[in-house]
């Protein structure tokens, strides 16, 4: 039972706001230890290029996406709390199976599975056959990016479910983009930690580590979530504050069971379509970001990941900013007298201007690299900032019993969107390696033709280099393409979603 009345109204539901940043934390974590070291450890021991990782994330991606069309339909059949104890446990499997990918890759080459780490990296070392190298590790990394997505893809419809039962409308952009900003300090934590945990242990014991972070989550979940109505530590003054503007259930006459959306139902809606249409367009410029910006700084400006770690703490510093996002919708509904759902857009509206900076990136990477990095940080911090608003926009719009079901289509969408980017950045990237690089002024394959059709050698151009010749990497013009992709996403994805639902109108079923 809830506490007695009292005159002052508790705050527990912003401890529930805080667990949920916490298990955002841990998501991006786990998310970023592959892009973390790639480059110093697995690529060298497997042998991978650019595409092998683009192929890899942007699997990971579709993954997620399919996922997702499904999690927030799990997540609103199983309610909040079993459906992200399941989620979390099954992304905490995950993280950990890719620290196995190496002994796998030995134990499938030479039938001997019961060796460590040391041991599997020796084998591969002496294994003839690169290619088979690659494949087989390329295609176990894969896997445990499936297993990783499957989870990761019920963190956002659960906490935008627990969300909307704990917080009014007023206030879920700003709730929604605290447990948000978890994405940006797990993206500011990770090189801190991620980069010397390898270095010290092995890149192995990285995946080991972060991964466990999942399962202490999931003790306090277990601990301390429970429905605001029922919760001893909420009490009666709290409650009704939460519950200010809630939605009556629809009843079956019949049955005298609660109404469900189905999928069909759901995509009947022009909410739902500009909901998917935002999330398709601007979820893959983030996950750009998070999956390309340390190789950025190490293609392009040559850092390892222990030396990056510095300037991606900044940038991710920077990105903090996002908290904003949920303090201006507010300022324009309780200040300026807008609905939700028009403060929402409006406060969209001024976030997506600022990416546009991004078109500067490459040009500015001339003169230093913290150019980038500060622009890729204002840039990061008003997708964040979107992101909290485009969430709540189903909240405002969509009764509680189909939040987590349109979180999850949204969510699919930026998958999808996610997929496209990183597949093509990987395919661009090694394209524009070869096509538009020039070695003392002559295009690359003019020299060296031998390399249409074949991979380039490992850290190639940097032994071009110390012979002395002069290297001018065209990778640079490909980073120059995608910056420009992202740096546009947003007003196209404001201006549609504005065209589709132009007014404030909540959905009843």
């Amino acid at each position: 039972m809830n506490e007695k009345p009292t005159n002052k109204a508790t705050n527990f539901r912003w401890s529930i706001c805080g667990l949920l940043f916490i298990a955002t934390t841990i998501n991006y974590l786990d998310r970023q230890v592959l892009s973390l070291t790639w480059k110093d450890y697995i690529q060298p021991e497997f042998h991978w290029n650019n595409n092998d990782y683009g192929n890899i994330t942007a699997l990971f991606s579709i993954f997620y996406a399919v996922s997702m069309l499904f999690a927030g339909k799990f997540v609103d059949w199983m309610d909040t709390k079993r459906g992200f104890l399941w989620a979390i446990f099954i992304w905490s499997i995950g993280a950990v199976l890719h620290a196995f990918c190496g002994i796998a890759t030995a134990g499938y080459l030479t039938g001997n599975w019961f060796i460590g780490f040391a041991e599997s990296k020796e084998i591969i070392s002496n294994v003839s056959d690169v290619s088979l190298v690659i494949s087989t590790s390329v295609t176990l990394f894969i896997f445990a990016r499936f297993v990783l997505a499957v989870g990761e893809s019920a963190n956002f419809p659960a906490s935008i479910k627990a969300t909307a039962e704990y917080f009014p409308k007023k206030d879920r952009a700003l709730s929604t983009s605290i447990f948000n900003a978890g994405a940006t300090v797990g993206a500011l934590a990770a090189p801190l930690t991620i980069p010397f945990i390898a270095k010290a242990m092995g890149w192995e014991m990285a995946f080991i580590i972060i991964g466990g972070l999942g399962f202490v989550w999931m003790g306090l979940w277990i601990f301390y979530y429970k429905k605001p109505e029922v919760h001893p530590k909420v009490n009666a003054e709290e409650l009704l504050y939460i519950q200010q503007d809630i939605e009556d259930s629809v009843v079956n006459a019949t049955t005298g069971v609660e109404t469900k959306f189905t999928l069909a139902q759901c995509f009947k809606y022009r909410q739902t379509w500009a909901f998917i249409f935002g999330k398709f367009m601007t979820d893959g410029v983030w996950w750009f970001y998070l999956f390309w910006t340390p190789a950025y700084l190490s293609s392009v400006y040559g850092m390892d990941s222990t030396e990056s770690a510095i300037p991606l703490v900044v940038l991710y510093m920077i990105t903090l900013l996002a908290i904003i996002g949920g303090w201006l919708p507010r300022y324009f509904v309780d200040k300026k007298g807008m609905n939700p759902y028009a403060g929402r857009m409006r406060a969209m509206l001024i976030f997506a201007f600022f990416p546009l900076l991004a078109l500067l990136a490459q040009p500015g990477g001339e003169i230093s690299y913290w150019i980038p990095i500060l622009i890729i940080g204002v840039a990061g911090a008003a997708h964040q900032a979107w992101s909290a608003n485009i969430f709540s926009t189903v909240g405002d719009m969509f009764p509680k019993r189909a939040i987590a079901t349109i979180t999850g289509i949204g969510g699919m969408a930026g998958g999808i969107g996610s997929f496209l980017i990183n597949k093509s950045s990987g395919v661009l990237f090694d394209y524009s390696h070869k096509t538009w690089t020039t070695v003392d002024g002559v295009p690359f394959l003019e020299k060296f033709p031998q390399f249409v059709n074949e991979r380039l050698p490992e850290n190639f151009f940097t032994e071009l280099e110390k012979s002395g010749v002069v290297v001018v990497d065209g990778i640079n013009k490909g980073y120059m393409i995608i910056f420009s992709v992202c740096a546009v996403a947003y007003l196209i994805a404001w201006a549609v979603m504005k065209t589709l639902v132009p007014k404030y109108k909540i959905i009843k079923n």
